[in-house]
């Protein structure tokens, strides 16, 4: 419980910073397009690599696609993305499992008996839908961060469990939220390289991830992106 709270109190605060850091740039956004809704469109795409920092599981690697949609407001972007891992659990989280086990068979019978699930894999796809505050800095580099929401569909997997109850319990589908901040830089009007760092929180899974990528644009850049 504590966990939580103090999880939580970590959302809070970097979601506190990222408004003042908004307000504080209001000026330099307003540089970017102040577009409504009418004017997103599909203006590019991106393939990227992540490594990511579990609380259940083993830290692992990630591949996803992004997808810019343009500005909804003054430089306010869409980016959906669509984000895969997958991952081995932590021998303690197995042992956990393992012990909810043996006490459920305790309940039905009365005697305790010795469970052994062996290895167990988790895996994850991502549909998120980030909201992003971009604004400029030096040396024609762009600048975002902010928040999102994404469904996550997980399955759980391994010899012993495959057919089981235990199966059930990891496979969901489950809602989850992001903080996020990056630098993007624009090679050229239609290739830029990006990078950020995420922290995402799902259930009692959370996890602080890398991405790095590369976006091909073929829509019109907007105003205040354009290098120099």
């Amino acid at each position: 419980m504590r966990r939580r709270v103090r999880l939580s109190y970590v959302a809070m605060t970097l979601a506190t910073a990222i408004a003042f850091g908004v307000t504080g740039k209001g000026a330099a956004a307003q540089d970017l397009a102040d577009f409504d809704y009418v004017n997103l469109s599909f203006r590019g795409v991106g393939v990227e690599w992540g490594y990511l920092f579990p609380t259940r599981v083993e830290p692992t690697q990630s591949v996803g696609v992004r997808v810019d949609m343009g500005y909804l407001g003054p430089g306010v972007r869409v980016v959906p993305s669509l984000t895969y891992w997958s991952s081995r659990f932590k021998r303690s989280e197995v042992a956990k499992l393992e012990d909810r086990v043996a006490d459920l068979v305790v309940t039905q019978t009365g005697e305790r008996p010795q469970v052994d699930l062996g290895e167990i894999d988790w895996s994850d796809v991502a549909l998120a839908l980030d909201a992003q505050v971009v604004w400029r800095v030096p040396y024609d580099m762009l600048t975002f961060a902010g928040l999102g929401a994404a469904a996550h569909i997980l399955n759980g997997r391994g010899t012993a469990i495959n057919g089981t109850f235990v199966e059930d319990l990891l496979d969901s589908v489950t809602a989850g939220f992001n903080l996020h901040a990056g630098l993007e830089y624009p090679a050229t009007d239609r290739v830029r390289f990006y990078g950020q760092g995420r922290y995402e929180v799902l259930g009692d899974l959370q996890y602080f991830q890398l991405r790095f990528g590369a976006e091909l644009m073929w829509g019109r850049s907007a105003p205040g992106e354009e290098r120099r």
